[in-house]
């Protein structure tokens, strides 16, 4: 099982494939350390372009030891080989998603609802993801996470906490309050001219949180 970095990238599959890419591979070189491919595709997307996807997108990513998760289709993740999933929800169909998805990566998102907290520790997920931190244009589904909540999740486990949702390298420092192990992030990478310096960026500053 790959490590988990401190650095998530989200990647929209919406975005022109070759662009989405490229700049995959820039974020790469600048240290992303964990990428997920958001469950977000167009309509006439079939599952087998998607696979020709998820494998290019492994394939990059494998050259850097970075671990592929594909958000909520836990079985198109294992049919690609990827190394785990990330669920924006409880799934319903845990008790056979747990079995299949033994030594695979898994995640979940959370928010101010303590009980998917206590699930995930109960089940020793491999961490949690907490959304939105901050507005976002690119994260409208998300509550705006109360900071006494990160605080009490952190008192209840020793998975893993991410912390998403309009993070910046600029506002980075305002996180300092808070106990996590990395970040997730999507336009604040993707959306820049150069995807290898803004990864870079909020990568140094992460390295120099205690």
């Amino acid at each position: 099982m790959k490590r988990l970095g401190r650095l998530y990238l989200v990647l929209n599959p919406t975005k022109d494939w070759d662009g989405l890419l490229t700049s995959l591979h820039q974020a790469l070189k600048g240290g992303v350390g964990i990428v997920q491919v958001w469950d977000h595709w167009a309509e006439e997307v079939t599952d087998s372009a998607k696979g020709t996807l998820l494998v290019r997108i492994k394939e990059l990513a494998d050259k850097f030891q970075v671990a592929v998760l594909l958000n909520e289709d836990w079985e198109l993740a294992l049919a690609y080989g990827l190394d785990g999933v990330h669920f924006d929800r409880i799934p319903e169909d845990w008790d056979k998603a747990k079995i299949q998805l033994r030594k695979k990566l898994i995640g979940i998102t959370v928010g101010n609802d303590l009980e998917t907290v206590r699930w995930a520790n109960e089940n020793r997920l491999a961490y949690i993801s907490f959304c939105s931190v901050f507005p976002s244009l690119s994260v409208d589904t998300c509550e705006i996470v109360l900071p006494g909540t990160i605080k009490k999740a952190r008192e209840m486990t020793d998975i893993p906490i991410f912390l998403s949702g309009g993070i910046r390298a600029e506002n980075l420092p305002l996180l300092e309050r808070y106990s996590y192990e990395g970040i997730a992030v999507i336009s604040g990478i993707l959306n820049e001219e150069n995807p290898r310096e803004a990864a870079n960026a909020y990568l140094k500053q992460l390295k120099s949180k205690p």
